[in-house]
């Protein structure tokens, strides 16, 4: 006991004594500590410590605070509705974070969000909007992939954020695809695993524990797992030289967490059952097989692609832990004795193989946390409201995600009916021109390019009004990101004026106006994005990044 008392006072210093960083070299061994540690657990706790929850609104609710006060639960999850304010979100997970130290182990939180880059950055306000990843994959350089992970983990890790999920290695393999598009580095898995485990480094030389996602693979369906649960009729040879290469590169790089996803594969031993539900997919495949030792951690259970498999919360929280996930993540705060608990911490006390998953899950994750937290380069516990003010718009990072844009512009096509180039094309060669989209940003950076162009708002616009407005000029730039943009884009083909689509987001659905006489694709939809293209319309920089697939004209 006199052991244990020192392990656990040592750790509580730990947190907070940075200049006691040398005394901890030769500290206990994070397993042993860890073991200790939870051997001293109660069933509540340790099950507590598999809990990830999240909460509604900028502050933290009064019952997200009974949670860690009261069950000191493992982590929280942070949404897009909790980000606005910048400094308030710093706030807020210090507010957190001290409740968790104020509890029996001192144990802090895992604080975790998703902030990929791109289309996906849940922690808003003050932080960098990115290309993401398929302009990383575009550009096709691994320091590209690092450092966009080592920029976006800085500015987490300002804000006391420690865990982030991502990289998402899901393979672009299903053009479909609306929930995965642009989040997939590309269709080839060996460049992803490169680029993941590149951008996953990014993320752990910053301090921020990456969570690589969606195991095994979210990009060969249309479906979307939030809604239903995809089934993905695909046999295991494939799934293994396919979707499983990113992830076989990132376990042999020591990726420390994975997310399982609400997928399910039907013609591999995995059956009927989702990936995140799977015993099969997590204790044979990703542990023995594939040989992982990290954490396991659903993807939100509150989805209905484990919900319609489990049928409820309850139930759905079970079976993730019995078929081999740590952490149990949810996108809502459960009342205290809600049955997902309840029911949880009766099989606890009732079920010893059940007592026995949870506490080997328990271990994991406090060991994860010490190995994270004791380290030179860790997130602070507490935020420095200071440091978020001066270091959270780094100069160095702007500029990068800038070059990062201008490396992945893309030429799609580049020569009109006549055979003539098309690009570049500079304003005294455009003739009047018109900007036709819905973003903001992209009239901005059009209109520096081209002073004086009109602007036509696709935003719910009719036919009618588009074909006028494209009579009065003679360059149409037209910014296509979906489906229905592009059904409008379509009846301008034959009018006799020069069209160039501007692409962005998915890349998908340019070949349908292969008609048009340019083409050129950015992978965001962020300002720097559409600074790039256009630089890139008018000859000043070079573009050199590469389509996810190859075109079928």
């Amino acid at each position: 006991m006199k052991k244990t008392f020192f392990s656990l006072f040592s750790f509580f210093f730990l947190l907070f004594s940075l200049s006691s960083l040398s005394f901890f070299d030769d500290f206990e061994d994070p397993a042993v500590l860890a073991r200790s540690i939870v051997n001293e657990m109660s069933n509540d706790q340790a099950l507590a410590q598999c809990f990830m929850l999240a909460w509604v609104g900028a502050e933290p609710s009064p019952l997200i605070l009974n949670w860690i006060r009261d069950r000191n639960i493992g982590g929280v999850k942070i949404f897009g509705w909790n980000t606005d304010d910048t400094r308030l979100l710093a706030r807020t997970v210090g507010v957190l974070q001290e409740q968790a130290l104020s509890t029996t182990f001192s144990i802090p939180l895992f604080v975790a969000t998703d902030q990929e880059g791109g289309i996906v950055r849940h922690v808003k306000g003050a932080t960098s909007e990115t290309p993401g990843n398929m302009a990383i994959g575009a550009s096709g350089f691994p320091i590209d992939a690092y450092r966009s992970g080592l920029y976006i983990g800085r500015e987490l890790a300002l804000l006391g954020v420690n865990m982030n999920f991502a990289p998402a290695v899901d393979l672009f393999t299903s053009r479909d695809s609306l929930l995965i598009g642009p989040r997939s580095f590309g269709n080839d898995p060996i460049q992803t695993g490169i680029l993941g485990a590149a951008f996953a480094r990014g993320l752990e030389v910053s301090g921020v524990i990456p969570t690589v996602k969606h195991f095994p693979g979210h990009g060969a369906t249309a479906l979307d797992s939030h809604g239903v649960l995809p089934r993905i009729n695909i046999p295991f040879e494939t799934l293994w030289e396919r979707e499983l290469i990113p992830y076989r590169f990132m376990i042999n790089e020591g990726v420390p967490a994975i997310m399982s996803g609400h997928l399910a594969f039907p013609n591999t031993p995995g059956g009927a059952v989702p990936a995140s539900l799977s015993p099969w997919f997590l204790q044979d495949l990703l542990r023995d097989y594939m040989g992982f030792q990290g954490l396991i951690i659903t993807d939100d259970l509150m989805m209905n692609g484990a919900l319609i498999h489990a049928g409820a919360v309850s139930r759905a929280a079970r079976e993730a832990i019995l078929a081999g996930n740590d952490i149990i993540m949810f996108s809502q705060t459960h009342n205290l004795n809600d049955p997902v608990w309840t029911s949880l911490a009766e099989s606890m006390r009732n079920d010893p193989i059940f007592a026995s998953r949870v506490r080997e899950s328990a271990h994991r994750v406090v060991e994860t946390k010490i190995r994270y937290l004791r380290v030179e380069n860790a997130v602070p516990v507490i935020p420095d409201l200071n440091k978020v003010d001066e270091g959270i718009q780094d100069p160095q990072a702007a500029a990068f995600f800038l070059d990062l844009a201008a490396r992945s512009v893309t030429i799609a096509k580049n020569l009109n009916s006549r055979g003539e180039p098309v690009f570049p094309l500079i304003p005294g060669n455009a003739g009047r021109v018109l900007l036709a989209g819905r973003y903001n940003d992209f009239f901005d950076s059009g209109a520096r390019a081209f002073p004086g162009a009109q602007v036509f708002r696709t935003n719910g616009a009719s036919v009618a009004n588009l074909i006028n407005a494209a009579q009065s000029v003679d360059t149409v730039i037209f910014c296509l990101s979906d489906a229905a943009e592009m059904r409008l884009l379509q009846n301008l083909n034959g009018l006799g004026k020069r069209i160039i689509v501007f692409s962005i987001l998915s890349p998908v659905h340019i070949e349908q106006v292969l008609w048009a006489d340019g083409i050129l694709a950015v992978y965001s939809y962020a300002p720097e994005s559409f600074v790039a293209g256009f630089s890139a319309i008018l000859g000043r920089i070079h573009a050199g990044g590469q389509l996810p697939f190859s075109l079928n004209p």
